[in-house]
């Protein structure tokens, strides 16, 4: 659950420099306030260094119905060239059986494949909104993908501004060292 803060000083046990550079980062963006739950969140998150990098792929999955998890299958098996070579090789059968196997009334569907176009139109209407449905569940999935990308991104921003931090104030102890010295 994420909980919502006012200001960046309700964030607790903040080391003084990170509260500072936090402030000040709010401040230029207008305000704790004005910040959306997952990026108040995240400012959290980065406050207290909690890690919360996950993999993408096991979020989104965990999160999985029976007929999503079908309908990525269907999709998988009808967009692969084994389903269009094999649908190929079905629908020769089926001309070679209606035209040169059987005789006369024996035909079960003959040409122009009247039976044949139903079948397929059927199938076509079935498989169309369950593609469909699993391109959403993609879309959805890289989504979380690109948060989840933002979120590490903000984090690595922030640990790269607190080492430039770290290394001036080195910097600014080694010259008083070295000004001590000489």
């Amino acid at each position: 659950m994420t909980q919502s803060y006012t200001s960046a000083t309700d964030v607790p046990d903040l080391p003084p420099d990170q509260a500072h550079m936090l402030g000040k980062m709010l401040l230029e963006e207008g305000g704790f306030a004005r910040l959306s739950a997952k990026d108040q969140a995240l400012v959290c998150a980065i406050a207290h260094r909690v890690h919360s990098t996950q993999d993408a792929n096991e979020a989104f999955e965990s999160q999985t119905t029976f007929g999503e998890r079908l309908a990525d299958r269907v999709a998988e098996i009808g967009g692969s060239w084994g389903f269009v070579s094999s649908f190929g090789v079905f629908l020769v059968v089926w001309a070679v059986l209606n035209l040169v196997i059987l005789q006369g009334q024996a035909r079960f569907d003959p040409y122009p494949f009247i039976f044949l176009n139903l079948i397929l139109s059927m199938l076509a209407a079935i498989q169309a909104p369950i593609i469909m449905m699993a391109q959403n569940r993609q879309a959805e999935k890289d989504r979380l993908t690109t948060r989840m990308d933002y979120e590490v991104n903000v984090k690595a921003e922030h640990e790269i501004a607190l080492l430039r931090l770290h290394l001036t104030q080195l910097h600014e102890k080694l010259d008083r060292h070295l000004a001590k010295t000489t």
